[in-house]
């Protein structure tokens, strides 16, 4: 497997904590972290296999940071790349934009010539409505630290687990 750039934004140290359990499930060797406010274009075009994360604030709002870094993911040659997202939101507070962050980086990744893959189910969220939910599914990890940190280290790893098929 290629190295992996694993770039996230994150206000509260929550989404850090995450990209950082991401980092060691596939081993720390072979991926590294970036905090998307010091981040640029050509950190992403490093990588073949890249994962994005962020939290969604308010309404269904990008993280601060990932806001101003979705010129710099435009900006970016993705030809051919691997791209998975995660997404921190709370399912109740927010029940109608659920982890919507990853669903705005997906529309943005729709528009770039790269592979989104680490899809996951809706099982066992309760949300009315999300911009990160495609025909049925998430259109990557969905964790809500405020309400089921409980099952945040499983679904990580789980998650990691399928990545790790799908990466190069």
């Amino acid at each position: 497997m290629q190295n992996i750039g694993i770039f996230y934004g994150s206000s509260t140290g929550n989404t850090e904590t995450v990209a950082k359990q991401i980092q060691e499930e596939l081993g720390a060797d072979i991926a590294s972290t970036f905090d998307v406010a010091d981040a640029k274009a050509t950190d992403i075009e490093k990588f073949n296999n890249i994962i994005f994360g962020t939290s969604t604030w308010g309404i269904g709002d990008l993280q601060d940071d990932f806001e101003g870094f979705l010129s710099e993911i435009s900006n970016a040659n993705m030809d051919g790349k691997k791209v998975a997202l995660f997404g921190l939101g709370d399912q109740y507070s927010y029940s109608d934009s659920f982890v919507d962050g990853i669903g705005e980086i997906f529309e943005l990744l729709e528009k770039k010539n790269c592979e989104v893959i680490g899809e996951t189910a809706t099982d066992g969220y309760e949300y009315d409505a999300s911009r990160a939910e495609k025909d049925g599914r998430l259109v990557g990890l969905a964790l809500d630290i405020e309400n089921q940190d409980d099952q945040t280290e499983d679904r990580v790893a789980d998650w990691v687990a399928e990545l790790k098929k799908q990466f190069n």
